[in-house]
Formats: C-alpha cells, sequence, structure tokens
C-alpha cells in the first residue's frame, strides 16, 4: 500500500491554480499556500486553522494531508482557500516562551491570512470565512472576535469541553483499548496534571513538567480563561459546525451538545453530524482509534460538498 498522499477523486486540478505565499512578517512569518480558482471571481475565500500541536498548511498526520483535500476539494467548487504552517510547526522555539499562550499560536497569523484574502483581487471581500479544525474550531470564535470582517465560521469537531479534561477521557479511552501498566501510568499522570491546571495556584510559573502537554502555565491560563461558545454567540457571525460521530477526541456527547446548547434558536447556525466520520472526518466503521489514522485516507466527499455549499451561500 503506498503511503504517498494521492488527490481525493473530488478535486479537479484544472479547476485552480496554487500559489506559495508567506503569512505575517519578521521573524514569525509563516509559510502558506493559496488556492485559487480559475476564472475572473470575485471568490468567496476561506482561511484554514488547523488542530492542536504543529501542524503544517496540509494538516499533515502519517500519509494524510486533511488540509490538502479540503483545499484542493474546495477550489474545486469556486473557494478560494488559504491554508498555512502554523508557527509552532515553522518556528518551534517559540513554544519556550514563558508567556506564549494558545492566543499567540493562532490569532495574529489569522488574521493576516484574512486580510491578505480580502485585499486579492480574484477574492469577494465581503465573503471570506475562517474554517478551524479541532483546537483550530476553538480558536475560530476568538479570530472572529479579533476580525470583525471575517463572513462566517466553520467549526469542525470544535472542542467545547476544557482541553485537559479531554485529554483525561481521552487516555481513559486509549487505556480501555490496550490496557497496561504502563498506559494506567499515563492515565494516573494526566490526571494529575489536570488537577494543576484546575487548581486556584496556576500561574505563569508552575513548571511545566506538572501541566499537561508541557505546555506553560501562561498557556493554560488563557486556555483556561477562553470560553469558546460565549465567544462564539457574541461575534454574531453564520456558523456552520460539523461533528464526525465516531470521534473519539471531540464527541457529540462531550463537545457538540455545548455548541448546540449555547447557539440553540439562532437561525445563521447549521449543525451537521456524519455518522460514518471519525475526529479527521475520514469516513469509516467500528470503533476509531489512533492506528486508523495511519492508513491513506480522504476528507469525507460529503463534508467537503457542504462546506462549499454553504461558503457559496455566505
Amino acid at each position: 500500500m503506498s503511503t504517498e498522499w494521492l488527490p481525493p477523486a473530488y478535486a479537479d486540478q484544472g479547476a485552480f491554480e496554487e500559489q506559495d505565499i508567506t503569512i505575517g512578517s519578521g521573524d514569525l512569518a509563516v509559510g502558506a499556500t493559496l488556492s485559487l480558482p480559475r476564472g475572473p471571481g470575485p471568490w468567496p475565500a476561506v482561511v484554514l486553522l488547523s488542530g492542536g500541536g504543529p501542524f503544517d498548511r496540509d494538516e499533515t498526520s502519517g500519509p494524510n494531508k486533511s488540509f490538502k483535500d479540503l483545499a484542493w476539494g474546495l477550489a474545486t467548487r469556486g473557494i478560494a482557500v488559504l491554508r498555512f504552517d502554523k508557527v509552532t510547526h515553522a518556528h518551534p522555539e517559540v513554544t519556550e516562551r514563558p508567556d506564549f499562550t494558545m492566543a499567540d499560536e493562532y490569532v495574529p497569523h489569522a488574521v493576516s491570512a484574512l486580510r491578505l484574502l480580502r485585499e486579492h483581487a480574484a477574492v469577494d471581500p465581503a465573503r471570506v470565512a475562517v474554517l478551524g479544525h479541532s483546537m483550530g474550531g476553538k480558536l475560530a470564535p476568538r479570530v472572529a472576535a479579533a476580525e470583525p470582517a471575517v463572513a462566517g465560521l466553520v467549526i469542525m469537531a470544535g472542542d467545547t469541553q476544557p482541553m485537559h479534561h479531554a485529554a483525561v477521557r481521552v487516555f481513559r479511552y486509549l487505556a480501555s483499548l490496550d490496557p497496561s501498566p504502563e498506559v494506567d501510568a499515563a492515565v494516573e499522570a494526566i490526571t494529575r496534571q489536570a488537577a494543576v491546571v484546575d487548581s486556584d495556584d496556576l500561574s505563569p510559573s508552575t513548571p511545566r513538567e506538572e501541566l499537561p502537554f508541557g505546555l506553560s502555565g501562561s498557556y493554560w491560563l488563557d486556555l483556561r480563561a477562553y470560553q469558546p461558545v460565549s465567544t462564539a454567540a457574541a461575534v454574531a457571525k453564520p456558523m456552520l459546525i460539523l461533528q464526525g460521530a465516531r470521534d473519539y477526541q471531540v464527541t457529540v456527547a462531550d463537545d457538540l451538545v455545548g455548541w448546540q446548547t449555547g447557539l440553540a434558536g439562532r437561525p445563521d447556525v447549521t449543525f451537521g453530524v456524519y455518522d460514518a466520520d471519525d475526529h479527521m472526518f475520514f469516513p469509516g466503521s467500528g470503533i476509531s482509534t489512533p492506528a486508523s489514522y495511519q492508513a491513506p485516507q480522504h476528507v469525507d466527499p460529503a463534508v467537503v460538498a457542504d462546506i462549499a455549499e454553504w461558503l457559496s451561500r455566505l
């Protein structure tokens, strides 16, 4: 089985062109790719925000490139797409800064990308949206709050449960799949670290080794204070909120219900659940596991089509 990424069937490479560009300036500039439909436009457009961790612009994970799937699929359908390397991928040393936060990880480059799209001659400046996956989905409302010209938000598997609580839940799930003393010890460690995040004693000087994933106290303080649902409600933008039913990392019961409850009664908010899809919106069957991400797959064509249709109507 080849592990080389191959274009999904729903992508027509003759329907768009791509160019590499730079987002941001100075020491923290990052590389990016603009996928632009062929023709005069002006096109609706979207900026992609990848999940937690130092992802490249394609959200590469094993043999899969879910954001390249999305970019090519959406551009085929008349949507301009800008995707960029996260600052933690291009400049991993930033995570060592004691004051580095979740907002620093996402917001400055996302705002730069949005402004670049709005100034592009082939883009309709009134129809530039943000699409975030996983932690990028959680942060999408914060980006919209920082850049009010955003036309709408697409949130894919955006978590509303506090991340340190979700980490404990996920570790316990993984332990149930493959129990061992080592896994049990990892569950105990993440549980202990999550309790430190909840503590009133959490501060910027809290040692990283006492906190989940080695992130700083400043990072966790910012994350703990951020409320994605209330932020989304306050920005009052049209939203498309999508969830895979087979997702064990961000779930219908633990996360989607937060969006549904906090945004209930909003006619401009649309929800979609894809029964066969996992966290990456790869369709499949049975129990979802980390190993399943290592098989070459593509983002569900139904998801791509639904996002393209929604963005085209902004």
